[in-house]
């Protein structure tokens, strides 16, 4: 399969059993996700069951289970929780409450990742959408965050990927508003699952689209506010 991006990948073979038993296109979401000890009790339960949300959605369409790949960093502390796995692999890990707000780093990592990953499709010849990135917080950084900041807005520049900011209540907007390039959207109460079945809906929307092409999503009603 050509790579939209690299149409030289075709000469270089299949690396991995995954890439060869599933050579399709490769739409990645990774999500950053706030498990700060603010996030303690019914905010991180919420999250936990739109995360589950997220995974059952995308296990009902065939297509999105083969195409949608998702990847989950969490802080604090800053960790990888889960590397970028297809819905047929992806088990929606439990997260616990604790810890402060390393924003900075936790950006720096997932982009880090997320370039690490679009290096294996290039390798093995397989053709990706532009990544999703997807912030959710309800704080405010408690490390450095101008240089991750800087690495967002290059990357929306070149179309490296495209990211999303939400602030759940408590959230510090106006640093959210530096770091994205698009406008931060504010959870309206705990709706993580309508949040969550938003995304799903944007994905497989996605995923049955060309790459290189422009979807027109649906309006984030239901869960957001500007």
């Amino acid at each position: 399969m050509t790579d939209n991006l690299n149409p030289f990948a075709t000469q270089i073979p299949f690396g991995t059993d995954s890439f060869a038993d599933n050579p399709e296109p490769r739409c990645p979401c990774l999500l950053l996700l706030d498990r700060s000890g603010s996030m303690a009790g019914r905010p991180i339960e919420e999250l936990n069951a739109g995360l589950q949300t997220f995974h059952d959605e995308l296990a009902s369409d065939s297509l999105a289970m083969k195409r949608v790949e998702t990847a989950i960093v969490t802080f604090g502390p800053a960790n990888i929780e889960m590397p970028f796995l297809t819905a047929a692999s992806f088990s929606p890990p439990t997260l616990t409450a604790g810890g402060a707000t390393p924003l900075g780093e936790a950006i720096s990592q997932g982009l880090d990742l997320l370039e690490a990953r679009k290096a294996e499709y290039r390798a093995n010849g397989i053709s990706f959408y532009r990544p999703w990135v997807f912030l959710i917080t309800d704080g405010g950084p408690t490390d450095a965050w101008h240089a991750a900041a800087a690495r967002v807005k290059e990357g929306e520049a070149s179309s490296k990927f495209a990211f999303f900011s939400v602030g759940v209540e408590g959230a510090n907007m106006d640093v959210l508003k530096q770091i994205s390039v698009r406008e931060p959207l504010k959870l309206q109460g705990l709706k993580f699952r309508e949040l969550f079945q938003w995304l799903s809906n944007s994905m497989k929307s996605v995923s049955h689209s060309t790459p290189g092409i422009e979807v027109k999503l649906e309006t984030p009603s239901g869960w957001a506010q500007v």
